[in-house]
């Protein structure tokens, strides 16, 4: 699957870190897995361990989201996925109306390696708490650095403030599952 380059918004320009991107890995019957890679790690915030569990507001430090909207409608599932292994998971039915929690019933894996230069996260998603078909797709991340300084990072920014729930944003595409 392809390597997506995402831009920092210019209204929030990074300290350290040079660049962000993300792919999706693989969809299987079983797992859904991205990965997002950030280069330049030396002022990079990592929340502290905290254990798997359901949590709001993670986007007020290090996070990376996942936007999944099917093809031919309005309605679109945010992930929030914290390195704390902490995670949020809402459903809307149109731009930023309609939210609700979704609802999951297997919580998802997450995993960061960091090295002196570049940290790797990976995430694995249960198939069955992620929308079947076709989707549009929006990789974001919410990068912290030292001082509480945050870059906000997409696949397109439309506006004058960092908006991940924009449409703009959902420029991937991914299609149905491959055999495991």
């Amino acid at each position: 699957m392809q390597t997506h380059q995402l831009t920092c918004h210019p209204a929030t320009p990074p300290l350290a870190v040079r660049s962000v991107e993300a792919r999706v890995l693989s969809i299987t019957d079983n797992w859904f897995r991205v990965r997002w890679r950030v280069d330049g790690v030396g002022k990079l915030v990592i929340p502290s361990f905290a254990g798997k569990g359901r949590q709001d507001e993670l986007w007020k430090t290090t996070c990376f989201e996942l936007f999944l909207q099917p093809r031919g409608g309005t309605a679109y599932c945010e992930f929030n996925l914290s390195p704390s292994e902490r995670w949020a998971a809402y459903d809307f039915t149109g731009y930023r109306e309609g939210m609700s929690e979704r609802e999951f019933r297997r919580e998802p894996d997450c995993t960061m390696r960091v090295g002196q230069a570049i940290a790797i996260f990976d995430a694995a998603l249960p198939r069955a708490q992620v929308p079947d078909g076709k989707c549009a797709v929006g990789l974001a991340a919410v990068i912290e650095e030292e001082g509480g300084h945050l870059s906000y990072w997409a696949l397109e920014h439309s506006g004058d403030r960092p908006d991940f729930h924009d449409a703009s944003c959902f420029t991937a595409k991914v299609g149905a599952p491959t055999p495991a």
